[in-house]
């Protein structure tokens, strides 16, 4: 069955997908997007935040279709023996305030969720249905999948917005509340008040395994509000597996998951931050950078986008370095020690490292120092080759 044709078909929905769609439309208005998303609404069930000075001009310009949080007195961090509040403003954007914006945003013929694609070429794609689009240009914006070829850890988190019944008295996010007890993974609290009355409070574990305990993380909310001395109820939750990428065959892996012609984007083709898993400034700037690719010729596209791929895995090395050195070298119950340790840098360098954009010296200021790990853990860990990312997540 046909289905007609568009000039480019994104299939993925979320956030990489969908900024791409929004910055193609925005910059060749002339162009047919047609945004294929498998579930019933773009974004999923996630919540994206970053600080103020991640984007430029272009990107704040982009990200103006969406509603969303926005805190103008810093945030601060919490650790055993330190606690430190920093200028930089922050930012969040909630997945159903992401929907509600690509639906605005976008020609409604341009939005097609609910539409499971069964197969993509670079000529076009193929719904579970049997209906064929035709295309001159497929980008896969899908989400990423465990390889073989990558090693690495995990990020693990189940995240509640609270509704407190009087108010928390929390004036700023808190991006790391690592005060809280540390099992075998770097745990953090992660805080965001919405509110006089409502907060989003998040916990999260850089683990060895991606098993995600639901009962045991609400249960460790639950008395963490009941510590703060908030009495609340759950209006909406979240969880997340995201893998932490510490190094492997980047080429092997595009290799595996890459169909010829088709510009493979996204975490899919991974364009994330390694170490962090912050994504949305990585995400900005590749939606606007494919929008002027696409301005040329299109079918140079999948070959635009490989190549951009290729630079950022090579610019983004020494996070993957970093995140070696925290799984490898680290105790699982002593990982904290190394973000304390980071926490303690200029605050421009690491509002520079959350966005990939880390200057030589950054880098080198990273690691001078007393290092937070064993010296023979360190040399171990950077002789090893890791743990492939091949667990599989939740089931």
């Amino acid at each position: 069955m046909t289905g007609g044709q568009t000039d480019i078909a994104i299939v993925g929905g979320g956030l990489a997908g969908g900024l791409t769609a929004l910055a193609i439309h925005r910059v060749n208005p002339r162009l047919s997007v047609a945004l294929f998303e498998a579930g019933d609404s773009f974004g999923g069930n996630h919540r994206w935040s970053w600080f103020e000075g991640d984007l430029d001009e272009r990107g704040t310009e982009l990200l103006g279709a969406f509603k969303k949080a926005e805190w103008s007195g810093g945030n601060e961090v919490r650790f055993p023996s330190y606690t430190r509040q920093l200028a930089s403003n922050y930012r969040s954007l909630d997945s159903r305030d992401f929907d509600e914006g690509m639906r605005r945003a976008l020609p409604q013929e341009s939005i097609r969720p609910g539409s499971r694609v069964a197969g993509l070429d670079a000529a076009g794609i193929t719904l579970d249905t049997g209906e064929r689009i035709a295309a001159r240009a497929v980008i896969d914006c899908r989400d990423a999948v465990p390889s073989e070829h990558l090693t690495g850890g995990w990020q693990v988190f189940l995240g509640q917005h609270l509704r407190t019944d009087a108010p928390h008295g929390l004036a700023r996010p808190v991006i790391m509340d690592a005060s809280v007890e540390q099992p075998d993974a770097y745990r953090f609290v992660y805080l965001l008040p919405l509110g006089h009355d409502e907060i989003f409070v998040e916990d999260t574990y850089y683990s060895d395994s991606p098993a995600l305990d639901r009962e045991c993380l609400r249960e460790r909310i639950s008395t963490y509000a009941r510590d703060k001395g908030w009495a609340c109820e759950v209006v909406h939750e979240e969880t997340g597996v995201l893998p932490v990428i510490t190094g492997g065959d980047f080429a092997a892996y595009r290799a595996e998951l890459s169909t010829p012609g088709v510009a493979l984007s996204g975490a899919r083709g991974g364009f994330v931050h390694p170490l962090t898993s912050y994504t949305l400034p990585i995400a900005v700037d590749n939606a606007l950078a494919i929008a002027e690719a696409a301005s040329g010729d299109l079918s140079q596209l999948a070959g635009a986008v490989e190549e951009r791929a290729q630079q950022h895995w090579s610019q983004t090395a020494y996070y993957r370095l970093l995140g070696k050195m925290l799984f490898d070298a680290a105790l699982p119950r002593e990982r904290y020690r190394v973000f304390e340790r980071f926490y303690r840098l200029p605050e421009p360098l690491i509002t520079r490292f959350y966005a990939a954009r880390s200057s030589p010296m950054d880098k080198l200021r990273i690691l001078t120092g007393r290092p937070p790990v064993a010296i023979g853990r360190a040399v171990k860990a950077l002789l090893g080759k890791g743990t492939p990312l091949v667990q599989g997540t939740e089931p």
